[in-house]
């Protein structure tokens, strides 16, 4: 039986917080030694704003200084939007299977004017380790 538990790392790249306006997400994960990658972008509580919209940077660069957002062509599924007050408390997924070798994920778009905005994180999962167990 494959196991996950060794064979794939998860780190966060929004972490988890209220926001309100664009953001960039704080941290770069650096795919070195993996495959595949997983990206998670979830919500807590949105209290208001109309649609919040998330994107992927990628790029060669450590501090992603030639971070571009990722083309459709190297995602597998979409990158999520989240709808206010509908939307609570909610997981979406897509995939990536792009060239770079590091990621970041980024709130791109908010529409409405929040003021107190939505609860949100991302994680990017790192899948198919070069040698396992992946630590």
């Amino acid at each position: 039986m494959k196991d996950s538990y060794n064979n794939v790392k998860t780190e966060l790249s929004l972490y988890l917080q209220a926001l309100t306006a664009l953001a960039d997400g704080d941290a770069i994960i650096d795919l070195q030694g993996f495959e595949s990658a997983l990206i998670q972008v979830f919500s807590g509580t949105i209290t208001d704003g109309t649609l919040y919209t998330f994107e992927l940077t990628h790029g060669d660069d450590s501090a992603l200084s030639d971070g571009v957002p990722v083309p459709d062509a190297d995602l597998l599924g979409s990158e999520p939007s989240f709808a206010a007050a509908t939307e609570d408390d909610t997981v979406k997924e897509f995939g990536y299977i792009g060239s770079k070798r590091y990621l970041r994920v980024d709130l791109s778009a908010v529409t409405g004017s929040p003021v107190t905005g939505g609860i949100f994180g991302a994680a990017i999962v790192k899948g198919e380790p070069r040698h396992a167990p992946a630590v």
